[in-house]
């Protein structure tokens, strides 16, 4: 599976195209619209929020609740475009107006994409950089990973994410039941975190923060249960599936690290505290004694979950703004503000959360190699009772 996602953060709409769906998977518009509303909560969310109620508009691919097996595009309207319609237009503007219309930027913020993406494309007017880097496209991104989820679904893999961290403020390790229990405790949690007891502290960081002009950052994890053993590869470095997400969990605006199991903790440790023991009975199968590794050996699910975590950095525009030097005339200035939250942590483990669903189900789906819903989960549980019996 793959797909491309186009627009601009305050043009009419964003839009993505996903090919490679297989045919009979059930598809609506409210299983798409539910995660795209979970993107946008969140205590720290900016005023852009109060404005977009994002919904999805499937325009191709799908009849009568099914994927065909043909490419779906799926349309998210930007309702902020009414105010932007002269600055973003399409059309060529009349000499005399061209400052007044455009706003141009020429004073790149650090820590964002402005001035390299200048360079880089030669653009005067960095709105041509900062509407395509924002973090809005990641609207269309948790739209792709809710089709995926909704597959993973079917399958019987489960996929969650939740807030471990805020600007230094840390949650403990509460156990949980199952992931429903997980997610049903962090969607009612406006910082998305499951241990009680520091939400308002991480709710406190973040008024602190806002009240300073300034922005703190943290660390999301998304756990997957019910995978198969052996998806990925050892064979060839692009086909590492913990790879493969690593790069997705880095590809999400302002990410800078990502580990897997106890991660960076397993340079601290001799082997033997860090290697998962091998076990094995006649209901389960081979299963793991620990999960130190997250469910991951060479580049292969071991079967037991997926627990990946990611960390963002403060979002880089500041009310309280750093210096920076106009490309135009090279003097130094505060950089100039684009709207912007204090912190978007929670919604980014709804971003880490469809990113992930994402190359888990594309690399389900290339192993597995079936056109059709059915057919892949006869192979899956197939391969499940195979590897069981082993």
């Amino acid at each position: 599976m793959r797909y491309l996602t186009a627009g601009e953060s305050h043009g009419p709409q964003l839009t993505t195209i996903i090919e490679g769906v297989p045919a009979g998977l059930s598809i609506t518009h409210e299983d798409i619209d539910i995660e795209l509303a979970r993107r946008q909560k969140g205590h720290g969310r900016g005023r852009r929020m109060q404005i977009e109620k994002d919904q999805v508009q499937i325009l191709s691919g799908v009849r009568h609740g099914k994927a065909l097996g043909s490419p779906i595009t799926l349309a998210v309207e930007n309702r902020d475009w009414t105010h932007w319609t002269k600055i973003m237009g399409i059309e060529p503007i009349e000499e005399g107006v061209e400052d007044e219309i455009k706003r141009k930027i020429s004073r790149p913020r650090p820590g964002h994409a402005d001035l390299n993406g200048a360079i880089k494309y030669g653009h005067r007017d960095m709105r041509n950089v900062l509407e395509r880097s924002s973090a809005r496209e990641t609207t269309v991104r948790v739209a792709a990973g809710a089709v995926a989820k909704k597959l993973l679904f079917e399958l019987g893999i489960t996929v969650a994410g939740h807030v471990v961290e805020i600007g230094g403020v840390k949650a403990e390790r509460v156990p949980y039941k199952d992931l429903t229990e997980l997610q049903e405790v962090t969607e009612a949690s406006s910082v998305r975190s499951f241990d009680p007891k520091v939400e308002q502290q991480m709710m406190d960081a973040i008024d602190q923060a806002k009240e300073n002009g300034d922005s703190i950052g943290g660390v999301v994890e998304v756990i997957v249960e019910g995978m198969p053993a052996g998806v990925g590869s050892y064979v060839h470095y692009d086909r590492k599936l913990d790879a493969k997400i690593a790069g997705a969990v880095m590809s999400i605006n302002a990410f800078k690290g990502v580990e897997f199991g106890i991660g960076f903790q397993a340079a601290q440790l001799p082997g033997s505290k860090v290697h998962d023991e091998i076990i094995w009975d006649e209901e389960n199968g081979y299963t793991r004694r620990t999960n130190n590794l997250g469910g991951f050996e060479g580049g292969m699910t071991t079967g037991m979950p997926i627990v990946v975590r990611g960390v963002m950095k403060p979002i880089p525009t500041l009310y309280k703004p750093l210096n920076s030097v106009d490309i135009e005339t090279k003097e130094v200035f505060a950089a100039s503000i684009e709207r912007s939250d204090s912190c978007a942590v929670p919604a980014a483990s709804v971003v880490a959360e469809a990113v992930v669903a994402w190359e888990v189900a594309s690399a389900i789906v290339e192993q597995f190699g079936q056109d059709r819903i059915d057919l892949l989960l006869e192979n899956i549980n197939r391969s499940k009772v195979h590897a069981r019996d082993f």
